[in-house]
């Protein structure tokens, strides 16, 4: 029996990242190859306090986190909704590799559109390519993140 995936809603609320460490706000497109979705910085994040006084950056291992959740935890709840759905809430995705090229900033309150490739799916392993792109289209970062699901 083939099943057909769980929506963007359904997709959030197994997320298992959870405020103030969720950075996924919406998803505006899944598939079995790719994810779009948002988030906008929240000014009031404890990180801006000292990264960095008078001139707030968002940290890039936020950044990072922040493609992380979408091109992997959440593309993969997706992809594993398609296959085996009775598994999605005993699978918790863990990270395994990171290569990201940063080109731009992030400032407190910029909302950022997240995009996901997947290049490699198999045995609860997931590699993705990633962009992050600001509001007016300028990309911020770029690269591959890998993760893998472990059951709890």
């Amino acid at each position: 029996m083939r099943v057909s995936g769980f929506d963007a809603a359904t997709i959030l609320e197994h997320l298992p990242q959870q405020e103030p460490f969720r950075f996924v706000d919406r998803i505006l497109e899944v598939d079995d190859d790719h994810i779009v979705a948002t988030y906008r910085f929240r000014p009031e994040a404890d990180f801006y306090r000292g990264h960095f006084p008078g001139n707030p950056v968002t940290p890039g291992v936020i950044l990072i986190e922040s493609m992380a959740q979408v091109g992997v935890v959440a593309l993969g709840i997706y992809l594993l909704s398609k296959e085996k759905p009775e598994e999605v809430g005993n699978v918790v995705a863990m990270f395994s590799d990171v290569a990201m090229d940063f080109t731009g900033v992030v400032r407190p309150g910029d909302e950022v559109t997240i995009t996901g490739y997947k290049q490699f799916f198999r045995r609860l392993k997931l590699r993705s390519k990633v962009e992050m792109k600001l509001a007016d289209g300028t990309t911020v970062a770029s690269g591959t993140v890998s993760g893998m699901g472990v059951t709890r």
